[in-house]
């Protein structure tokens, strides 16, 4: 409907400019918009206000005089003028029924398009360091990325998902060499742990598995081992230096071979515990990418070759700076270190430009905290010779859980955080799903887990995923009682539905696809859990109002094929959002 009132207001002012009412030049962006007030009529446009300024006249004047030209439609029942020039459309409740039709043979895929159709883009999310396991903060940008996703494929883009493994760098060395430590406790040697070190009960669970695996092949002397260490900083050293030295001693002490037997054992342990959970979360990838593979095959090199071509490039202090203070950044940044080695922003660089190259665009999902990352990124791609305009970056506040009123807290180093495994365990994948994409990804999330866990009317889940099962409860009890559900027959008896609740329920259906086309190409899975929200309220509502099963048979199959069609938008929504859909409760 609201395409069929563009076209028609299209034709008007197209009209007006033949008859030289309005300048041939102007091309307005006509936008319909749901009014907020059934007073208000069904429809609203703000065209006239727009077309004023350039075509110096009245809005009110200019809104009439479109409404003057548009053509016949039997389905508008009035046009209004509103306020300074609002151009209202009263529609024909029983034009909205087609709606129904429509849901019933597309099933699964109503809602869909294929808007984006041809266009290629790569989400990348999540992707937190492979140095401990998933915690409930890790939680938000799963579920937002993977309703992202959903999202943009529902509308038609070829959609690759992939998790960006940070397999290389300083914090896999410090927790090989966490790993490595533990390993020796046990093989019976003492030691002081580093206070930068990883804490976690999974560390020494990994070096337990290294002994078993490999017996006495790692052993080194813990007394020559720490021999010559700058002291740790609880005993007046530099936390920092103390566990750069044991790195370089570890991998002094292990040789190359041995240190990267140890360093894989920690990657591939924690790496696969990620995957299970994320699977177990239903947030699934086309890829897992390696860092090191952007060593591996000359990527990192191509970039930073591309740079220095470019200009952008400076030696200072023995190390390689990128100029980005040139697109805006705050201060130059190092892609090669002094010692040689290329830095966290040569691999970041490298990985989104091989990104471009394959032909994709890219939206990246990072945390809040990493805003002042994104410009240097841009700038590199734009100095690179690559559009900075293809990649978008969606920042995801942390959330932050509550469990009986009090805060939990959340540090992978010092071990002590909840993992997501045990929010999955507590309230289950669904709720964990839907109250992570709630709110807004850049708006920080206090996570109620008391609320999430609720039967009730409050929980937002649970009234959604209700109202689906209790549609599921009506049909059970219809064949309890003997009578058949005929379709066919509801759905050429659609235009006895004209009680208020059922015009009210069909107006909500026929807003899913625009709802669902805003949350995609806004980013924004809230917008979807709102609508599920509305809908569910909008069938609870007649449910407690109007009888199904009832002796009227034409009413009651013309009723049976509306809270269907309801049950399947219901449930295309919860899909769409990595939910179930349950048929009981």
């Amino acid at each position: 409907m609201k395409t069929r009132l563009a076209s028609h207001l299209q034709q008007a002012i197209s009209s007006l400019q033949s008859q030289g009412e309005l300048p041939d030049d102007l091309t307005p962006t006509i936008k319909i918009e749901h009014t907020r007030d059934a007073s208000h009529g069904d429809y609203a446009c703000n065209v006239a206000m727009m077309l004023s300024k350039p075509a110096k006249r009245n809005p009110r004047e200019i809104a009439q005089a479109i409404i003057d030209n548009l053509p016949a439609d039997t389905d508008i029942t009035r046009v209004e003028i509103a306020g300074p020039g609002f151009i209202n459309f009263f529609i024909n409740p029983l034009s909205q029924h087609a709606i129904i039709n429509t849901i019933f043979e597309q099933g699964d895929a109503f809602g869909t398009s294929n808007i984006a159709s041809g266009r290629k883009v790569q989400v990348e999310f999540v992707s937190a360091n492979p140095t401990g396991p998933l915690h409930v903060g890790h939680g938000r940008g799963a579920a937002y990325g993977a309703t992202v996703s959903n999202l943009l494929s529902a509308i038609g883009y070829d959609v690759h998902r992939e998790y960006y493994v940070n397999d290389a760098g300083r914090q896999m060395d410090i927790l090989a060499t966490s790993v490595w430590l533990r390993y020796l406790e046990e093989c019976g040697e003492t030691l002081t742990f580093p206070s930068n070190g990883y804490k976690g009960s999974y560390v020494p669970s990994i070096a337990a598995d290294l002994k078993n695996t490999h017996d006495d092949l790692f052993f080194a002397n813990a007394d020559k081992l720490f021999n010559g260490i700058i002291p740790d900083e609880p005993a007046g050293g530099d936390k920092e230096k103390h566990i750069d030295a044991l790195i370089s001693r570890a991998k002094e002490q292990l040789g190359q071979d041995n240190y990267r037997l140890v360093f894989d054992a920690a990657l591939q342990s924690i790496l696969g515990d990620i995957r299970s959970d994320l699977e177990g979360f239903g947030v699934h990838y086309d890829d897992w990418f390696s860092e090191r593979s952007l060593m591996d095959n000359k990527a990192i090199d191509t970039a930073i070759e591309k740079l220095k071509a470019s200009g952008h490039m400076y030696q200072k202090d023995g190390a390689w700076w990128f100029k980005s203070t040139e697109f805006g950044d705050e201060k130059d940044r190092v892609v090669i270190r002094d010692n040689g080695q290329t830095t966290y922003f040569a691999s970041d660089i490298a990985y989104h430009l091989h990104t471009l190259n394959r032909g994709y665009d890219i939206i990246d999902i990072w945390g809040s905290d990493h805003h002042g990352y994104v410009p240097r990124v841009k700038a590199a791609l734009q100095a690179m010779g690559a559009d900075p305009e293809r990649m978008k970056v969606l920042l995801v506040q942390f959330a932050v859980l509550y469990k009986n009123g009090e805060k939990m807290q959340m540090s992978t180093r010092s071990g002590q955080f909840v993992t997501l495994r045990e929010l999955r365990e507590e309230i289950g994948s669904d709720a964990a799903r839907y109250f992570y994409v709630m709110r807004k990804a850049e708006q920080h999330m206090d996570f109620d887990l008391d609320l999430a866990t609720s039967q009730s009317n409050e929980n937002p889940l649970f009234y959604v995923q209700y109202a689906h099962a209790r549609i599921y409860s009506v049909m059970r009890l219809l064949a309890e009682k003997g009578l058949a559900y005929n379709a066919e027959s509801g759905l050429k008896k659609l235009d006895k539905l004209g009680e208020t609740h059922e015009v009210n329920l069909i107006d909500t259906l026929n807003r899913y696809p625009e709802k669902l086309l805003q949350a995609a190409q806004q980013y924004e899975p809230h917008q979807l859990t709102h609508y599920l929200r509305d809908l569910a309220t909008q069938f609870h509502s007649y449910y407690n109002s109007h009888k199904f099963i009832i002796d009227d048979n034409e009413l009651m199959q013309a009723r049976l094929v509306l809270i269907n069609a309801t049950k399947q938008v219901l449930h295309n929504g919860l899909n769409l959002l990595g939910v179930n859909a349950p048929e009981s409760m």
